[in-house]
């Protein structure tokens, strides 16, 4: 099942849409990837609004498993 996670990172908000068995998974996989992000909620996928109101760049990186690379 596909869950959308919004989160807060660096003072800004944004969400990712990923494949999980439950909420708290999603939750958890999110927090894995981003430790200094802070999770405002989860739901399951809503497609329609998802695409209306895409994520940012970073968000692509999570659906496909990979970590952004930090500059620096």
């Amino acid at each position: 099942m596909q869950f959308t996670v919004g989160l807060k990172l660096k003072g800004k908000a944004d969400h990712v849409v990923l494949d999980a068995q439950d909420a708290l998974a999603a939750a958890l996989k999110v927090k894995a990837e981003f430790p200094e992000a802070v999770i405002m909620y989860v739901r399951p996928q809503n497609r329609r609004g998802d695409i209306r109101h895409p994520s940012q760049a970073f968000a692509e990186d999570v659906v496909r498993g990979e970590r952004p690379v930090e500059p620096g």
